[in-house]
This record gives C-alpha cells, sequence and structure tokens, in this order.
C-alpha cells in the first residue's frame, strides 16, 4: 500500500477545510512516510478564483516550513503549489522554484492557454478538438522541466462527450510528452469521490477514465497515487484505498515518490 501523497491542499484555496496539522496528523497517524502540501497556487494579480490569494504565498511558505521542521522526526513533509502552465509565466515558475523555495510544482491544468492566447477552462470545453489543444498544453508544459508530476490529466473527461479519435489523440499526446520528458502522471483519487454519474459515453466517474489508463498501462508510464485531498479525512480514505486497487488492477507503473 503506498503511504505517500503529494497533493494536499489547504483552507487557503478557499473550497478545502481543515487545519494544516489536521493534514500532518492524518498522514501520520495512517503511517505515511511522506506528506507533500500542494495548494492552488495564485499569480502576483490574483486572476483566477478558489485558490489562495497571492498575499497568502509567503505565509504559506513560511508556515510549511515550520511544520518541516516542527515533524522532521515523524514525517518527511514537502512544500509544493499546483499550478497551470502559461508559456507567458515562464520567469514566475523560476521564481517560485527558486527564490520562495518551493520543492515541487504540481501541473493541474484547470485552465489552459489556447491556439488564439485566450483561457480557456477545462471543466467547461465545448468539444473534443479542444481536448487536443488541452494535451498540448501539458507537453509544452512538461518540455520545460518545471514540473514534478501531471495532476489529474484525464481530467478532459469530465466534460460530458463521447470517446472519438480526438480523445484518442490527446491521450497519447500526454502519455508520450509524460514518457519522453519522464514525468509521472497521477492517478487522482478525488475523481473516485465525484461518484459514478451518467455520461453519453455510459455511466463512469468524471476521472480517471478507463481508456484513458488503459493507454498509460501500455506505455509503462510512472503512475503516483495521490488523495488530491480537500480535507484532512481525505488523506486515507476509502477513495485512495479503491483508486489504489483500480491502479493495481489496470497493471500501471505504480511508484511511490516523483524523483
Amino acid at each position: 500500500m503506498i503511504k505517500t501523497n503529494f497533493h494536499t491542499h489547504t483552507k487557503r484555496c478557499q473550497h478545502a477545510g481543515g487545519e494544516d496539522i489536521e493534514y500532518i496528523q492524518e498522514a501520520i497517524n495512517a503511517g505515511f512516510s511522506t506528506l507533500g502540501f500542494s495548494d492552488h497556487a495564485p499569480y502576483p494579480d490574483d486572476r483566477f478564483g478558489l485558490r489562495m490569494k497571492y498575499s497568502e504565498l509567503d505565509e504559506y511558505i513560511e508556515t510549511m516550513k515550520k511544520l518541516k521542521e516542527q515533524f522532521k522526526n515523524q514525517i518527511q513533509l514537502r512544500i509544493g503549489l499546483e499550478i497551470e502552465y502559461d508559456s507567458r509565466k515562464s520567469a514566475y515558475y523560476e521564481q517560485l522554484i527558486n527564490e520562495k523555495g518551493i520543492d515541487y510544482l504540481v501541473l493541474g491544468q484547470h485552465i489552459y492557454v489556447s491556439d488564439q492566447k485566450k483561457y480557456i477552462n477545462t471543466y467547461f470545453l465545448e468539444n473534443t478538438i479542444q481536448y487536443i489543444e488541452y494535451a498540448k498544453s501539458i507537453e509544452q508544459a512538461l518540455a520545460t522541466g518545471y514540473f514534478a508530476f501531471v495532476a489529474h490529466p484525464d481530467l478532459m473527461f469530465l466534460n460530458n462527450m463521447e470517446w472519438d479519435d480526438n480523445c484518442e489523440q490527446a491521450s497519447n499526446i500526454i502519455i508520450e510528452a509524460a514518457n519522453r520528458y519522464q514525468t509521472p502522471l497521477e492517478f487522482n483519487a478525488n475523481g473516485l469521490r465525484r461518484g459514478i454519474q451518467e455520461y453519453s459515453d455510459g455511466k463512469r466517474y468524471p476521472y480517471p477514465h478507463m481508456k484513458f489508463w488503459k493507454l498509460v498501462a501500455d506505455k509503462q508510464i510512472p503512475v503516483l497515487i495521490n488523495s488530491d485531498a480537500y480535507h484532512p479525512s481525505n488523506i486515507n480514505d476509502e477513495y485512495v484505498s479503491n483508486a489504489s486497487q483500480m491502479a493495481i488492477n489496470l497493471n500501471l507503473n505504480i511508484i511511490s515518490d516523483y524523483q
């Protein structure tokens, strides 16, 4: 059983609950060796919602540094951020890593930049051609080397569209990029928490999408199983166990760390 989690949010993002120390205590009680915090990163102009304010960023980092020291004899803590990729913001990613002292960045493409240089919300895609745009944005991000792993790479499938050639192509773009740049993909337990829903291609979870992950299994891409915890109770809940079993059944190349 995997005893690490690198995808943990805090109440700073405005849609999570619990105190930082409660997440840590849950991980310790579960016998975890490593807990990585990766709350939704702000931009200096606070351009996107449902994430910490830029004014909270330094406090987040300093608090995590203090907690890392406080619990160093019980668990390894890592300081991360989940953030979208925008090629026009490279200097900011470098600042987070090199100046702010972030241990790792997680690529979470909730919003991507379209070919027309517009921000597109991945939760509200209009056709599967946009899946290819989304996939290419991930490919471009991984080429930079900024990101430790890709969070919920199959997030696009929460849109209600049938699997078609564009879905296959988009999936292969992501998988081939992960393979080329040796970047793990995340099997995300939070998609299971959303429950099985009725889609045009049948009943399924919004993500993980089994057709996507069967393609991942064929390539034996390294896969991290993460909780994507929004509450301390999520750290080691039944959905994490279910995600682990699903990943085993798919014969995924499961790893316990992104290094």
